[in-house]
């Protein structure tokens, strides 16, 4: 009676080392990109499948790594907020956390096998790039994620990069309304790192990091997420006024509350626990937004 209990806490410990509250953000890009590659060609399902596990994969690892070196460096401990705590709280070796990062970019690698095989060994040029960009995050001498180009580097890759790559296996090709559908969601992307920053923003600068929420301050750094989401929406418009995209992109804007929920979460506060609501509605837009705008796509497509 006592083992299953353990059995179902081990795997909770796991599952929180991945931190699932992210992963959508590399399932979204995944699935724009797919979604929108159908106006061009019929869609592969096992290159999106191949392609979405990848990024899940290359997610997870990243997040792992981020707890591993957050700890080495001393920057986490069993009251931290916002992190897995395996190592911290749960008490597992962080040897054993980063193996398992490099483990799962093993399998990521040989799932990008299977798509260059498919699409163009180009992609597999463009994936490693993804990976170092994932380890360098907070990995290496001078962590990206310790600068003020955290956020840009984040919504580049897990949104500009991903969503063209998906597009690209499914169709051969990469053209301009691909590119554009996927700068609203690398803003989002990017403003999920930025109210990471604003929550943390207290205990980076005294360990020494120079994030964006430092240099603006926390009270610029919630105008300027306010703003990037503003820019998000705006772009939509911009795309549904040129003819660039069907008009029921727009169904996105379901998402507005979430947004100003979670710009609103963060005034008036200085403590990470009292911001992680805040932190959760952000990333909650970046999804419910992402996914209202492949469902406008697909109707779009089918009507």
């Amino acid at each position: 009676m006592s083992e299953r209990p353990e059995r179902d806490q081990g795997w909770r410990i796991w599952w929180q080392l991945t931190r699932p509250h992210t992963l959508t953000a590399a399932f979204v890009p995944v699935l724009l990109g797919t979604v929108l590659a159908l106006n061009y060609a019929e869609m592969d399902w096992l290159l999106f499948l191949a392609m979405l596990t990848a990024s899940i994969l290359i997610q997870a690892a990243a997040n792992m790594i981020n707890e591993y070196f957050d700890y080495v460096r001393g920057l986490d401990n069993e009251n931290s907020v916002g992190i897995g705590g395996a190592i911290v709280r749960n008490g597992v070796k962080p040897k054993t956390v980063i193996n398992l990062a490099y483990t799962l970019f093993g399998v990521a690698l040989l799932l990008g096998i299977y798509i260059c095989v498919n699409s163009s060994w180009w992609i597999a040029v463009i994936g490693l790039i993804c990976m170092a960009a994932a380890y360098f995050y907070t990995g290496g001498p001078v962590p990206i994620a310790y600068t003020p180009f955290g956020e840009l580097a984040a919504g580049f890759f897990m949104g500009f990069v991903i969503i063209l790559i998906s597009f690209y296996i499914q169709t051969g090709m990469i053209n301009t309304i691909a590119m554009f559908v996927s700068i609203p969601v690398s803003i989002l992307v990017g403003a999920i790192l930025l109210a990471n920053n604003i929550r943390d923003l207290d205990g980076d600068k005294e360990n020494g990091r120079k994030t964006i929420a430092i240099l603006l301050g926390r009270k610029y750094a919630i105008y300027f997420l306010a703003s990037m989401f503003a820019t998000a929406y705006g772009f939509v418009i911009i795309l549904v006024i040129t003819g660039a995209v069907t008009p029921w992109m727009l169904i996105s804007f379901l998402s507005i509350p979430k947004a100003v929920k979670a710009t609103k979460g963060f005034i008036g506060k200085t403590k990470p626990m009292q911001m992680m609501p805040a932190m959760k509605a952000t990333a909650q837009t970046n999804t419910i937004f992402g996914f209202l705008l492949s469902i406008g796509l697909l109707i779009g497509y089918f009507s």
